[in-house]
């Protein structure tokens, strides 16, 4: 295909170095921190700490080696910092005393035309905050695409973060300064995050579509699910892919190779949500691919591989409470006896498959041959706080933890509350509160041992009646399928202490046991070098979460790249957030790794 100039300058073939990043590398200390300055705010000690690191061979690197300059400060120069940024909407910025880069981001948000209600409510918010911590609040209000946070979402942001213990606060405050100097980099360096503003933009109109009108809820086969499905699909075909709907809902696109006897390199994730949830799980996977195919597309670039994206259908099992049905389609290992299972209006898997249109009988078919794939390469929000705590936007992750899912049904006695002594109670929600505190004991005695009751009922319950009843969740999960192993034993023998000391009845049911799955090595090693040729360290992590990464590697290779998660690491929520930076580096690593993919020899 003929690229047009202005398509290929949107996206060039290998990022130029910036002009002015050579002139930073190759001037003097003083030449360096003077073209710096404003970056951070009233202190041109964070660009002296980062001089001495040059040269610089990317932008990111630059950003990584001020920000390392900031959290090697000492705490009373940490503190300085903070306080040299004015209040959002405070005396500074009424008395017009702000520097010319603040005063630019306050006026973009807005913050110079607050209603009289909502500058009462920052005046208030401001006052109660530095007399909880004696420093003033920090946001970047450019928000995570730089385009600008609403006053509303400003003010909710503060409220929230008020709640903070005080050591929380001070290490966001200093994340926050950090994107608003990365903020501040881009304007000066004339760039913008392509990759990064696309894809979030794409989440943003993913997220019309959900099955709740507070918050977005998108599950299997839903109206959200279909609408969602379409546009993906629309995306692809737009990006140059061709483009099927598979017998489970799974969009996929394929980017040919002029190779007609090449094989299959797979990507993807999910794109259901569970209730509630976040707008980057799965889905940032599946939109960083497009865009990327959609980028080589516009270049008439082609690979010496098949690439397939696959969108798939369901991961979260938050309709049938199945997990991985669109990827285990793939992998060869759906279960078709899930087809009779129902949801909670009582329609089953299959209905509300055919209703959608789809062939129950070509499932099979969607199988893949393993000796036609290369591998399988996932990116994904990481949906944790490790990224966050190291001020690493990515990290190439080592393993998906294996994980064992169990329903707890514990019968005691319902009896009266106010007659039934103390010693004769058989109250089943003292034993869930005890098998609770056993899960956290035991599962802290491991690296990346994660245990969790995260459902807890008392049927039938009454404020002056024993509970005769409780029923709880518990998930337990590691990187290591015997570390794990031993935890569920150890915590087995618990439960069954804890009931026959209160004499009370309890049945286990097994709902899910998942292997951990290792990321191959080779593939880890690409993805390694790709990221240090973005100019970020290598940092390695395993995944607590389940991905369908792990059912991809029962018949090939897998690999994964985490982006940061912002917000503290919440996932599986409305605040899960990143920016447009960060998932411009995660495309921009990806694309590399693309380009200089190699299969080992033998």
């Amino acid at each position: 295909m003929t690229v047009s100039a202005s398509q290929a300058s949107l996206f060039p073939a290998q990022p130029p170095q910036p002009p002015l990043l050579a002139q930073l590398n190759g001037g003097d200390a003083a030449a360096f921190v003077a073209r710096l300055a404003g970056v951070y705010e009233h202190s041109p000690w964070v660009a002296e700490g980062a001089a001495a690191q040059r040269p610089f061979a990317t932008l990111a690197a630059l950003k990584l080696a001020l920000q390392q300059s900031v959290a090697q400060a000492a705490p009373a120069r940490q503190l300085a910092l903070i306080r040299a940024h004015p209040e959002l909407a405070g005396r500074a910025a009424i008395a017009g005393a702000l520097t010319a880069e603040s005063s630019a981001e306050q006026a973009r948000a807005g913050l110079a035309h607050c209603s009289a209600e909502e500058f009462d409510r920052l005046v208030q918010l401001n006052a109660d905050y530095d007399a909880r911590f004696g420093f003033p609040f920090i946001l970047a209000v450019r928000g995570p695409d730089g385009r600008g946070l609403s006053r509303a979402a400003i003010i909710a942001t503060f409220a929230r973060r008020l709640r903070n213990p005080p050591d929380q606060e001070l290490a966001e405050c200093l994340r926050q300064i950090d994107r608003i100097a990365e903020l501040r980099l881009n304007e000066l360096f004339g760039i913008a995050p392509q990759f990064g503003n696309l894809i979030l933009a794409w989440a943003e109109a993913l997220a019309q579509w959900s099955d709740d009108a507070t918050g977005l809820t998108c599950a299997f086969m839903g109206p959200a699910h279909r609408q969602t499905a379409a546009q993906l699909a629309r995306w692809m075909e737009e990006a140059g892919m061709q483009v099927h709907v598979d017998a489970v809902g799974n969009v996929v696109g394929r980017y040919r190779s002029h190779d007609a006897g090449a094989r299959t390199l797979l990507t993807g994730s999910h794109y259901d949500t569970v209730r509630n949830g976040g707008k980057y799980d799965g889905r940032e996977g599946i939109l960083l691919a497009i865009a990327v195919v959609r980028h080589l597309h516009l270049r008439g670039e082609r690979l010496p591989f098949n690439l397939e994206v696959i969108a798939f259908s369901e991961e979260e099992g938050v309709r049938f409470k199945s997990t991985f049905l669109g990827s285990s389609a793939v992998a060869g290992l759906f279960d078709m006896a899930l087809l009779e299972q129902a949801d909670a209006d009582g329609v089953t898997l299959r209905g509300a498959l055919e209703q959608a249109g789809h062939d129950i009988g070509a499932i099979a078919a969607i199988a893949r041959d393993p000796a036609q794939l290369l591998g399988y390469v996932e990116v994904h929000i990481e949906q944790g706080p490790v990224l966050l705590a190291r001020g690493l936007p990515v990290g190439v992750v080592t393993s998906i933890a294996g994980s064992c899912r169990y329903q707890v049904d514990l019968r005691g006695t319902a009896s009266h509350a106010g007659t039934t002594p103390m010693t004769m109670r058989r109250d089943a929600a003292v034993a869930a509160a005890e098998i609770i505190l056993a899960v956290e004991r035991r599962c802290r005695q491991g690296d990346s041992l994660v245990g969790t009751v995260g459902q807890l009922q008392v049927p039938n319950g009454s404020v002056n009646v024993i509970a005769g009843a409780c029923v709880l969740s518990l998930d337990i999960r590691a990187a290591i399928d015997a570390v794990r192993d031993a935890a569920v034993a150890d915590v087995m023998r618990e439960i069954d202490a804890i009931c026959a000391a209160r004499a009370i009845d309890v049945t286990v049911r097994e709902i899910l046991k998942a292997p951990a799955a290792p990321c191959a090595p080779w593939l880890m090693a690409q993805l390694g070098a790709a990221t240090r040729r973005a100019g970020v360290p290598v940092f390695a992590l395993p995944s607590g979460a389940g991905h369908d990464a792990m059912l991809l590697a029962r018949i090939t290779d897998v690999a994964m790249l985490f982006t940061r998660c912002g917000n503290g690491g919440i996932s599986h929520n409305p605040l899960e957030t990143m920016t447009a930076d960060d998932a411009d580096i995660s495309a921009q690593i990806f694309l590399d790794f693309l380009r200089n993919f190699s299969v080992p020899a033998g």
